[in-house]
């Protein structure tokens, strides 16, 4: 059983105590409680019945800490197996809504109707298919090509029904997704959907609702090779959008015939045998005139046709130029179009600033090379193809037209995260207020340089306007002004994290907050939550990868941390491809999502310690690290990962924290089954805790210490052990737990051959229940009391007290242990 996950100050003791009080965090690095510590009152439970016989059995298994009131029928079952791994920069999402009208491109879409039923080259020749069908659709940025793609996958959407995702394989600064990332995002999307009747659950992935299993996939597994396997038999739909090699695709390919890959590019993938490409160019003259007309009205277009038709020819039928060109028109309803196709073509086609060239991508070594082997061979950087001249023309046409503050927002909305704007991140961003910032938003986005997200209040940079707006930003803003823009998104991020977190946990205090960070209720702050958590992960990887902005860095990284343990269980996790209440989604499927990104959070804390030299915060990341690991049944991984933060713990001179992974390291011996080590580490712990007086911790670890003693068989040291804990536990008043200790004392004298003993032991125990006053409590001890005269022979005495013990307990309750 581990404490909820907490922050460690900057220069305090990485432990963190066990309880703490409802406060805002401080600027901190965000540290989980170390070890894995019990509460005393659960590491004295009862473990088994005391046999019958004068001297009884030696148990089979220790007693694992577990709470106080266990399930009826017998132990709670063992904690689930998952894989502990980051979730990368990429997730997999149902399918996009469609675009608000879609006009055009009928010929297209009968191609690549025709090209899922086309026989392939494998039929020609013979054999059997072995993979799904592949097709690609080309074009330049703007085209359109991802509102065809989600056009045709919405239409042929029923005939997949193991599953239909939406990922977009480069990343807002224009790099390559690794296949691997993607990989992973599908197997989490896969593991989150419920199986169908008779079909296994995604191999390496615990199936929705089940305890995982040890068979669960280590880190170090091939995620494209599980993909491989997990899509063997299912008939998906995958649209993967803006692939930028084929390397990135090749490997994604679902093991499936009935299966179906819509990608979108800039260009072929060579590489990719049996794929077509469906090449778009410009919209055809009615299918431009008809988009054109939808923003400005008929009336404009079929009052000057020709000057129309000139329109569209000067923009050659480029969708986004039009859609641009056709909001630059609205703004000016008095504007003939033949003057705005005169002005079109007069407007420079080039960008407003120059684009500084890209460094040369320098690819980070591999396994294979941090081990000293040679660094394969990495793929070229890929260049990006430069924005059409039509569409610069329109970009100009309307950018210029935009007031300075609000053509500074604009630039300024590239540096949000993962390229998710709302309200919050627009004005930080430019330092304006909220409601401001959306009326801004909705402008742009009537004037088509925005795109509206699928939920409300949530916007985008289209793709192909990216490039050129970074290239505004960087030439026209200095670069402290664009640090400042990202540190205030940065302290406004924390802020609703922290507000996020407080309508979570239902504390109290939420009125003296800002209204404009507040939230309605606790539904609503998980449902921002869910919604942001991909643009939240990207902020702080890039906050610390940013260098300059560490302190805000941590403040992020540990606000995030308290947020996601706050989320309740159930429902869809973040990331998942099911909106919340989604029919098929596992409920408590937030649970390994959440540790996953709590485990890439650490790894980024760990990474800020080590860069500022924090040899604190450094220790409790490591630890951190090994608590999840342990979290997820991978134990002999925390054992390793545990030693690693027991050295930075002793190099920072924190032993607080060395005495959390003394204890860790016994309790994952423990559960591997090694008895006396995990006893060797437990006292080394105790030493440690009794050297700084921790009164809690003493009586904890006696109590630990005396459990494994009693499976090891030594009777006299349990004894003395249990003992001492229920000493402890008198000096702290605690006469709970005190009680609780001197009932297990009581069972190791009947171990020992000793009941007359045992039985004095119980009735000490049943006086100080009787002061605490706890029903349970006390319905407890009298059944340990009753065993005890069981074991005497007094079978009377004991029907008695169980009599007493059940007139204790309400309908369906159950004993305290």
């Amino acid at each position: 059983m581990r404490e909820p996950e907490q922050a460690a100050t900057e220069g305090a003791p990485a432990a963190a105590e066990p309880e703490r009080s409802a406060q805002e965090p401080e600027p901190v690095e965000a540290a989980e409680p170390v070890g894995a510590p019990v509460p005393a009152a659960a590491a004295v439970r009862t473990a088994v019945p005391v046999p019958a016989s004068s001297v009884p059995p030696r148990p089979p298994h220790p007693p694992a800490a577990a709470p106080a009131s266990p399930p009826a029928g017998g132990p709670p079952p063992p904690p689930a197996v998952e894989p502990v791994e980051p979730v990368g920069t990429v997730a997999a999402r149902e399918l996009p809504e469609p675009a608000a009208y879609f006009v055009g491109r009928e010929r297209e879409l009968a191609q690549l109707r025709a090209d899922i039923v086309r026989p392939g080259l494998a039929v020609a020749g013979g054999k059997q298919p072995d993979r799904g069908r592949v097709l690609l659709v080309v074009g330049r940025p703007g085209t359109g090509r991802t509102e065809l793609a989600v056009k045709l996958a919405r239409e042929v959407a029923a005939a997949y029904p193991d599953g239909q995702y939406f990922l977009r394989l480069t990343d807002t600064d224009g790099a390559p997704v690794p296949a691997e990332d993607t990989a992973r995002a599908l197997l989490r999307a896969l593991a989150a959907r419920r199986p169908a009747a008779g079909r296994p659950a995604v191999p390496g992935q615990a199936a929705p609702g089940r305890a995982g299993t040890a068979s669960g996939p280590e880190p170090a597994a091939d995620p494209v090779a599980v993909l491989r396997s997990a899509t063997t038999g299912r008939r998906l739909l995958l649209v993967l959008d803006d692939v930028a090699r084929a390397d990135q695709l090749s490997g994604l390919l679902p093991e499936s015939p009935g299966s179906l890959v819509v990608a979108t590019a800039d260009g072929p993938l060579s590489g990719i045998p049996d794929v077509r490409p469906c090449t778009l160019g410009g919209l055809d003259t009615p299918a431009a005139l008809a988009l054109l007309a939808h923003t400005i009205g008929d009336t404009r277009v079929t009052n000057d046709p020709r000057a129309a038709e000139t329109l569209v020819q000067e923009l050659t039928g480029h969708p986004t130029a039009l859609r641009l060109a056709a909001a630059w028109l609205a703004a000016q309803p008095r504007m003939p179009l033949s003057e705005a196709a005169v002005q079109l073509r007069a407007t420079p086609d080039t960008p407003l600033v120059p684009a500084a060239p890209a460094p040369p991508a320098s690819a980070p070594a591999t396994g294979d090379a941090a081990d000293g082997g040679a660094a394969p061979e990495q793929p070229a950087a890929v260049r990006r193809p430069a924005a059409p001249a039509e569409l610069l023309r329109a970009f100009r046409a309307a950018y210029g037209t935009l007031p300075p503050a609000v053509a500074r927002l604009l630039r300024s909305l590239v540096l949000a995260p993962a390229g998710s704007i709302d309200a919050h991140v627009a004005s930080a961003l430019a330092g304006c207020a909220v409601d401001a910032a959306d009326r801004a938003l909705a402008g742009l986005a009537d004037s088509a340089l925005l795109v509206r997200g699928a939920a409300d209040g949530l916007y985008r940079v289209p793709g192909c306007l990216e490039p050129l707006l970074r290239a505004l930003l960087t030439g026209t803003d200095r670069p402290q002004d664009i640090t400042l823009a990202r540190a205030r998104m940065l302290e406004r991020t924390v802020r609703l994290l922290e507000s996020c977190r407080v309508a979570l946990a239902r504390e109290g205090g939420t009125d003296a907050l800002p209204g404009t960070v507040r939230f309605a209720s606790p539904a609503a702050a998980a449902d921002w939550l869910l919604a942001r958590r991909p643009a939240l992960m990207a902020a702080a990887r890039a906050a610390v990868a940013d260098g300059e902005l560490d302190t805000l860095a941590r403040r992020l990284i540990a606000a995030l941390v308290r947020a996601l343990l706050a989320l309740p269980a159930g429902g869809p996790g973040p990331g998942a491809t099911g909106r919340p209440g989604r029919p098929g989604a596992g409920a408590g499927s937030r649970r390994p999502l959440a540790r996953a990104d709590r485990y890439e959070l650490h790894t980024l804390a760990l990474t800020v310690a080590e860069r500022r030299h924090l040899p604190r915060e450094k220790a409790a990341a490591l630890i951190n690290l090994a608590d999840l690991d342990a979290e997820a049944g991978r134990t002999d991984h925390a054992v390793t990962a545990y030693r690693k933060a027991l050295e930075a713990a002793r190099a920072a001179d924190d032993t607080g924290a060395e005495g959390r992974v003394l204890e860790a390291i016994g309790g994952c011996y423990l559960e591997l089954g090694d008895l006396s080590r995990a006893g060797d580490w437990f006292g080394r712990a105790l030493a440690l805790r009794q050297g700084r007086g921790e009164l809690v911790d003493q009586a904890r670890l006696h109590a630990r210490i005396g459990a494994v003693l009693t499976y090891l068989g030594s009777h006299t040291q349990a004894l003395r052990e249990w003992r001492a804990a229920a000493g402890t536990h008198r000096r702290l008043g605690d006469l709970a737990s005190q009680a609780r200790a001197l009932v297990e004392a009581a069972r190791v004298q009947e171990y020992a051959g000793l009941p007359e003993d045992a039985l004095r032991t119980c009735r000490d125990a049943l006086y100080y229940a009787r002061q605490v006053g706890e029903r349970r409590l006390e319905a407890a001890v009298l059944l340990r009391l009753a065993d005890a005269l069981q074991h005497l022979g007094d079978t009377g005495g004991a029907d008695l007290q169980r009599a007493a013990s059940r007139r204790l307990l309400r309908a369906g309750e159950l004993p305290a242990f």
